[in-house]
Parts: C-alpha cells; sequence; structure tokens
C-alpha cells in the first residue's frame, strides 16, 4: 500500500499549535508504520460524499482525515473536530475526467457561496440606465478547452459566469492547475497543459498531482516533510518549472521573475538534475553571500534527503567562500597570500587619500563609490583604463582636469592595498578568471548561481571562465527587481551571452495576489538589463487570496510603535506564531523603532545579524538589507519616512542625473524586497512626512478617495 501526504495536510498542519503538532506527527508515523494498528481509531464519515474518507482520532478534540483505499493511505486534513469532518464532506477524491491527473475536488453544492459581493452607491442604483456589470472572463471558452486545463466539470458553470471581480474568489476552490490557468487566460497568456499519461497511468502520477501528493517511503523522509511544511514546494515543482529545470541549453541560461515565483527552487531542481544526469560531474550551486547558501544547503539536503550520495556530489558556497578556496589552489604564491581588504581598511585607505592630495573637493563617500563601482570592479590598472571607461547611463562627464586628480587618489589607495599585502575580491576574481581561463581542465562541469542580480563584473568574469559557452554550464537565476547591491553592466560584453536562453517565470505561490499586485507598483510592469533581456512581470499571477496590506502614516513614532504592537497583537491571537513575523527597516539606526513596537506586542524578539539565523518563538527584526531569501507569514516594514527611504545620504553624494536615478531604483527596489517577504499579511508604516514611494503603492487607495 502506498502511503502519501496531500499539501493540504502539511498546510493544515501548520496552522496548529506546536503541541498539537507533535501528537498528529506521532499518530502519522504510526498510521505509515502499521495502519492496522489496534491502537489507531478509524472512524468512517457517514455524511462524507466520498465514502473513502475516514477520521483518525489525534486527541481529545484533534482528528486527521484520511483517504483509504486498497492501493494507498492518504493524509489529506488536520484539524479540531468539528472543522476536520466539515472540511471531508465538502470534498472529494477523483480523478479528473480529461487530464487524468488525481484531485481534491470541493463539492459544488456545498459551496453557500462563490461569488463575491459588489456593493452599488445608492445614487447608481436609482440611475435610469446603469452600466453594464464587469463582462464573464471566460463564456466563450469551449468547455472541452477549460477541462484540459483540469476545471472539474461541476464547475465548469461558476467558470463561465467568472468576471475580473470573481475569478480570485473563484479560484480559491479548484485545484491549483485550474486555478493558475484560469488566472494566465484572463491576464491574455496561454496555459501549457502537460503531456497527457497513459490511460492506464496512476493518476497520482500525473504532473499535476505530483506537486499535490507525494509518496512517503520511510519515518525519516515522512518526518522531514512533517517537520518543514513551509519548504514544500523544494518538493513540490511546478510543471511550468520543471522544463526549465530538464531543459538542454546550448549555452549559458537565466531563470527570472518577480518575487515567491519559485527561482530559487528551479536552481535547486537543476543542481540536482544535472548530478542525477552526469553521475561523474562536479556541480557548483552558488549565491552571493554564505546565509544565502547555507539556506541553499539546508534546502539541498531536504530535496535530497533520500539521496545523500546525490547531495555529495553538488558543492554549495557562497560565490566568495568558493572563489578564496580556488585562489588558494589556483593563483596564490607564497609572496601573496589571499588577504582580503575589509570594507572598513578601504574606507581608511580612501580618508587617507583624500586628506592627501589636495586641489579638489571630491568627499569620501564619492571616491569610495567610484573606487567600488568603477576602478576596483572594472580592475583599471592605469591611467588610460580610468580615462576610458565607458559609464552606464551617466549623462554628464567629469572633466579630465577632475579626473587626472581622482586617478592620483586612486593610485594612493593601490599602493596602499600592495603595501599592506591586501588584494580585493574583485582582484581576487579577476586573477582566478584569468588563471581557469588559462588552464584546460575543468573546474566544475556545471555551475547555478542564485540570486544572480547582485553578482559583480568579477564574479561573472569568473562564472565566463569556468563555464565559457559550454552547454548547460552556466544557470542563472534572478530577478532584476531586487537587485540592491550591484550597479548594471553588461553580461554580453563579458562572455554571458543568455539572449535566446531566458525565462520569466510567471506563476507566484508565495504571496498573495493582493500583496504581489500592491508590492509590483514599486517597479512597474518590464525591467529590461542592459545587453536588452527583459523581463515582463505583467503576466505574473498569485494563486491565493489573503487581506489587503496595510500602509498607515502616524503622526510621531511613538504613534508608529503602538499601531504596529497592536498590528502584531492582533495576527498573533489570530494564530500567526512569533517566528512567523517579520520587522523591516531601511537601517540600522531605526532598529531601535522596530524592537519598540515588538516590546508593544508583548512578543519576544531577535535582531538578526548577518547570519539572518531565525529563532522559533521569536519575532525577526532586521535591516531591509538582510531580507532577501526570507518569508514570514505577516511583515512590518517600519520607518518608511521621508529621508529614510529613499535615503538621504546616498542622494546627498550623487553628482550625476543617472547616478541619482540609480539611486532612486535600487531604494525602491530595497522596498519592494522588503514588502515581498509576506505571505499573508503586511503593514508597512511611517512617520510624517511619508516616503514618496509609498504613493505608488497607494495608487489604487488614492483613486477611490
Amino acid at each position: 500500500m502506498d502511503f502519501r501526504i496531500a499539501d493540504t495536510f502539511t498546510d493544515s498542519l501548520a496552522r496548529l499549535t506546536g503541541e498539537e503538532q507533535k501528537a498528529v506527527k506521532t499518530t502519522a508515523f504510526d498510521l505509515q508504520i502499521n495502519p492496522a494498528s489496534p491502537s489507531l481509531s478509524f472512524h468512517k464519515l457517514a455524511k462524507a460524499k466520498d465514502k473513502n474518507f475516514w477520521s483518525v482520532r489525534v486527541g481529545s478534540d484533534i482528528r486527521l482525515i484520511v483517504h483509504k483505499s486498497d492501493a494507498s493511505l492518504l493524509l489529506c486534513y488536520v484539524d479540531h473536530h468539528d472543522k476536520a469532518y466539515d472540511w471531508a464532506e465538502r470534498r472529494k477524491l477523483e480523478t479528473h475526467p480529461t487530464t487524468g491527473a488525481a484531485q481534491l475536488v470541493e463539492i459544488r453544492e456545498t459551496v453557500k457561496e462563490v461569488l463575491v459581493p459588489v456593493y452599488v452607491q445608492p445614487e447608481l442604483a436609482l440611475a435610469p440606465k446603469p452600466s453594464p456589470g464587469p463582462k464573464p472572463l471566460f463564456a466563450g471558452t469551449p468547455d472541452d478547452e477549460l477541462l484540459s486545463y483540469g476545471v472539474p466539470a461541476e464547475w465548469l458553470d461558476d467558470v463561465k459566469l467568472a468576471t475580473a471581480d470573481t475569478l480570485l474568489a473563484l479560484s480559491d476552490h479548484l485545484p491549483a492547475e485550474a486555478a493558475e490557468a484560469l488566472l494566465e487566460l484572463a491576464t491574455g497568456g496561454k496555459p501549457r497543459v502537460p503531456a497527457q499519461p497513459k490511460a492506464t497511468a496512476n493518476p497520482f502520477d500525473h504532473p499535476d498531482a505530483q506537486r499535490r501528493f507525494r509518496v512517503m517511503t520511510n519515518v525519516e523522509e515522512l518526518q522531514r516533510a512533517l517537520d518543514f511544511p513551509w519548504e514544500k514546494w523544494t518538493v513540490f515543482l511546478h510543471p511550468e518549472q520543471r522544463q526549465w529545470v530538464e531543459r538542454v541549453y546550448t549555452g549559458p541560461a537565466r531563470v527570472s521573475g518577480s518575487a515567491g515565483t519559485g527561482k530559487t527552487i528551479v536552481a535547486l531542481h537543476r543542481a540536482a538534475h544535472l548530478a542525477r544526469a552526469h553521475p561523474d560531474a562536479r556541480v557548483l550551486l552558488t549565491t552571493f553571500s554564505d546565509t544565502l547558501a547555507s539556506a541553499l544547503q539546508t534546502k539541498l539536503r531536504r530535496l535530497l534527503g533520500n539521496e545523500p550520495r546525490l547531495a555529495e556530489r553538488v558543492d554549495v558556497h557562497s560565490i566568495d567562500a568558493i572563489g578564496l578556496r580556488l585562489y588558494k589552489t589556483h593563483v596564490q604564491s607564497p609572496g601573496r597570500p589571499a588577504t582580503i581588504a575589509s570594507r572598513e581598511v578601504i574606507r581608511g585607505l580612501v580618508q587617507e587619500a583624500v586628506n592627501a592630495i589636495g586641489g579638489h573637493k571630491f568627499g569620501v563617500h564619492f571616491v569610495l563609490t567610484e573606487w567600488e563601482q568603477v576602478v576596483d570592479a572594472w580592475r583599471l590598472e592605469n591611467w588610460e583604463g580610468y580615462r576610458d571607461v565607458v559609464r552606464l547611463g551617466r549623462k554628464t562627464r567629469l572633466p579630465e582636469a577632475q579626473r587626472t586628480v581622482l586617478w592620483s587618489i586612486f593610485e594612493r589607495i593601490r599602493a596602499g592595498l600592495r603595501e599592506r599585502n591586501l588584494i580585493t575580491h574583485a582582484e581576487l576574481f579577476t586573477a582566478l578568471a584569468l588563471d581557469i581561463s588559462r588552464d584546460k581542465n575543468v573546474v566544475f562541469d556545471f555551475a547555478i548561481v542564485d540570486e544572480a542580480q547582485d553578482i559583480s563584473v568579477a564574479h561573472l568574469r569568473f562564472f565566463a571562465a569556468l563555464g565559457g559557452t559550454r552547454p548547460n554550464a552556466l544557470f542563472f537565476a534572478g530577478d532584476l527587481g531586487q537587485r540592491i547591491f550591484q550597479q548594471p553592466f553588461s553580461w554580453k560584453s563579458l562572455g554571458v551571452d543568455v539572449r535566446g536562453r531566458s525565462r520569466t517565470l510567471r506563476i507566484n505561490y508565495r504571496t498573495s495576489h493582493q500583496i504581489r499586485t500592491q508590492a509590483d507598483r514599486l517597479l512597474g510592469p518590464v525591467v529590461t538589463d542592459v545587453d536588452g533581456n527583459t523581463e515582463d512581470r505583467s503576466d505574473t499571477v498569485s494563486v491565493f487570496n489573503g487581506p489587503p496590506p496595510v500602509i498607515l502614516t502616524l503622526k510621531d513614532e511613538i504613534a508608529e510603535i503602538k499601531a504596529v504592537g497592536n498590528w502584531i497583537s492582533e495576527r498573533a491571537m489570530a494564530g500567526v506564531l512569533p517566528h512567523e513575523f517579520g520587522v523591516f527597516v531601511r537601517s540600522a539606526a531605526q532598529l531601535d523603532r522596530a524592537q519598540a513596537a515588538v516590546k508593544e506586542s508583548g512578543l519576544v524578539f531577535k535582531v538578526l545579524d548577518e547570519h539572518v539565523e531565525t529563532v522559533s518563538g521569536h519575532v525577526s527584526i532586521s535591516t531591509m538589507h538582510l531580507a532577501k531569501g526570507l518569508e514570514f507569514r505577516a511583515v512590518v516594514v517600519m520607518a518608511c519616512d521621508d529621508e529614510i527611504i529613499p535615503l538621504q545620504e546616498r542622494i546627498e553624494t550623487v553628482g550625476d542625473d543617472a547616478d541619482l536615478q540609480e539611486v532612486y531604483d535600487t531604494e525602491r527596489q530595497l522596498l519592494y524586497v522588503a514588502c515581498t517577504r509576506a505571505r499573508d499579511n503586511l503593514l508597512v508604516t511611517s512617520v510624517e512626512p511619508a516616503s514618496e514611494f509609498l504613493d505608488d503603492m497607494r495608487q489604487d487607495e488614492m483613486k477611490t478617495q
């Protein structure tokens, strides 16, 4: 007998208290080991339409709903007695007549109301010729086409009547593949239908079924699945993503997409796929920070828990960590150890050089930025290289006399590094790239890079040397809209051309429709890189509903702290656990406001450092720059005041319109990153006067006022 769990079970399990979850897991393990054990209390559900639904007693009031047949036992749902029974009485497990996929279908006759009531103003109701209501979206779509998308037959009439106002409410009642297809149709797309399985195939083997039902082969696998319910998508790969995971690419490839569309999951599965398909290959899975690399390692272990030898062949490191390791074995000489200069040391050298060279008005921040983003980034070795370097987007060019003075400052910085026997990361990766390109031995057969929008010029030179144009050698995952660390530059000019091999993921299953649409207003529908690759997020669809984000501007910090504390308290009373809260601020200077707000709520917290280790039972507080890669059920983005975001200190050091635009772009993207860490609930607060960015997020509210 096959033992399976459904994603509806892991979702419902996550909503129980810690003690209730422990009891449920014990019962689940007992069911897997011996479903016929006399200690298990099965009860037939008399009112259920599906006669294979049973309840299993967990405790005095907790019931586990299972679907039991001769061939399989499926864990479907768990909740308190009445809610669990109600869930089972309103559903049935069936094989879709057209797609052949196993589905848990909500029984139409048990749903009291699907349509969203639309409020009509009295004066409009009295008008002699009221304007016609929204037109049905799918009235002209053939039944056969709707069925091919996985729409259950008994829901066809409701789908035919769906409008733009009612579609999201309707989608909550449909299987995921049907809801996603309808949302894509409604936004002008054309859903992709998975290949039809053979008539004799097991309905659980269909691609759509595999992402919601999973066979548990042993107790260890079941324990991992139940201990990490939020990680189900490292296992349930979306069918549309699978094609990009398994495709053969003739050169470097990239998948992109807005926050929550599963880029990291695609990267993980790509690494596993390449390791599985090439038993002798060395696979590198990397990202831009040690923190995110650690998170990737954890997710890879969960994904490949049953294939430990496969996991051993995937090296997971941050880019800087693997670069340092390779530099020491390939490049480093006894007289030139790989000692990396810290940013504090470089800032000190900049300060010394600025003070030593007279006759200029350049500030330390400007010189440091010019050093990091131009001289060091491109490894400019002489005056001619600095004089002729192309500045992307810059409209005004510094006079040559000023650039001559600047180069004399940079020469002193370079000399200071040499005297201290220090190198920069850019120097390390440039030297490493040169050495690898000369060496015919392949260091890694394949490299998969997550959060690729934030890799540097020198990083990309390294990857170009590592993979060149070898088929499948380089695979990047990232979102141009989340670039917060690096200035844009041409990948193609450095030998990494992803044109024609760049794809945008469209299905967002992490962030609610309401949060995603409001956060997207910060960026606009289309983002284009320097090489002309375009990410169009206008047809991105979120597959679940949630409450609209709340945006508040308070009169002072005391009022803001109280409002945030009350909001957190209300969410906690509604069942959000402490570690499911994230609170973000622009900079360290605003951390005190965040801590005061969480204290106001009565919950305990942890201020995250660069290791970004969240703690169970604690609210997480951090700066927006550390938010990358995190996700929470409820998020507060605080202190979005004027001059805090965008940060006035950055604006004041800008000397060119194009540079100013770059500051505004990265500050917007930073706020976007923070807001899209939320799954279900988002609160954004400020003190008067508020950041101008909040006006963009409030667009719809302002139109209705």
